[in-house]
């Protein structure tokens, strides 16, 4: 249909237009194999568009010198004209047929490249509006959540009630506001995803959904533990161990505790020689904020995580921000309701 509309158009119209937009996108996409480093298809693809903008360019150049040359006289305007007998019979005159004005080539070319800019303005008019409000924040559109949504969801979430998924989770977690409550608001997150877990040593029958959103500086991981566990008997014990970073406290009105442990950090070799698998090494400190669901803190918490590779950890005081922006938009999907 597209290429339907552009025959229609007049030859110094199309033309220039064609050459135009053979140019931008030829350029443009060398510039993204070249140095975004995208591969060499999109260079041969670039360097089509650019050759087809080179021909179109030759074929505009010999249609301007073909105006511009006089046309060769024919043989009837060569061969002399006898002069007719003169006679007395009243003579006609002769019709003046209007000149027929011929297309104005500069013109034509000018309104194509104008009507190029008015397009090209426009879609760039588009590119800087506000989407979903957050072009007009400055803030980054989130990286999609991954889900594993053809996996079966464990019976431990069907047989408890209002408990949420690793989806609904993602959902809540993977804000636009993020990476300001984190005190880098320049980042955008670049993996998300959701999982339909179990807790570990309950035989599948503990559900505890996870979420984790990764920056270049933070990773968030968001979990829900659906036990009889309360705050208040976890923070015993933390009594047992290493519990010189706890602090008790209130979020949303419910028992909260912060606490800190080293994350896992294993490696494997997976057959390309770059690596050798090795025992369980102690990764960079996190920081978790462990939220009960409701104020009389009758089982089950949210716990809210936070770790950097550097070892860099925000303030307690953002963990507090991030569950206090998070837990209130935690809702059943569609999935969490079959």
């Amino acid at each position: 249909m597209l290429g339907f509309l552009v025959r229609l158009l007049p030859f110094w119209i199309r033309e220039p237009l064609i050459i135009l937009v053979g140019t931008v996108f030829g350029v443009r996409i060398l510039f993204m194999a070249l140095v975004d480093g995208e591969g060499w298809v999109p260079a041969v693809i670039g360097a089509v568009f650019l050759l087809g903008a080179a021909l179109r360019v030759r074929v505009v150049v010999h249609a301007l010198r073909a105006r511009r040359r006089p046309a060769p006289a024919t043989e009837a305007e060569l061969v002399p004209v006898t002069p007719a007998p003169v006679t007395s019979a009243p003579v006609t005159p002769a019709v003046r047929r209007p000149v027929e004005k011929k297309p104005n080539a500069f013109a034509q070319a000018s309104f194509a490249i104008g009507l190029f800019a008015v397009i090209g303005g426009a879609l760039w008019i588009e590119g800087k509006l506000p989407e979903d409000g957050t072009a007009a924040t400055g803030a980054s559109r989130p990286a999609a959540c991954r889900l594993d949504e053809d996996e079966e969801l464990p019976g431990a979430y069907r047989s408890t009630p209002g408990a949420v998924t690793g989806a609904d989770l993602c959902r809540a977690l993977n804000g636009t506001e993020l990476p300001e409550l984190l005190g880098t608001p320049a980042e955008r997150s670049v993996y998300a995803s959701g999982t339909d877990n179990t807790a570990p040593l309950t035989d599948r029958k503990v559900a505890q959904p996870e979420a984790r959103v990764e920056f270049e500086t933070y990773t968030v991981e968001l979990s829900a533990t659906y036990n009889k566990l309360t705050v208040a008997q976890y923070a015993k014990l933390t009594t047992y161990g290493d519990g010189r970073d706890a602090r008790k406290l209130t979020v949303l009105g419910r028992p909260a505790l912060l606490t800190s442990d080293h994350m896992m950090k294993i490696q494997f070799d997976l057959g390309s020689g770059e690596g050798a698998s090795g025992p369980v090494e102690q990764g960079p400190l996190a920081r978790t904020l462990t939220v009960a669901f409701d104020g009389k803190d009758r089982g089950g918490s949210y716990d809210l995580t936070v770790w950097s590779e550097s070892g860099l950890l925000p303030d307690d005081s953002a963990l507090v921000d991030i569950a206090e922006a998070v837990l209130p938009r935690i809702t059943r999907g569609a999935r969490g309701q079959d």
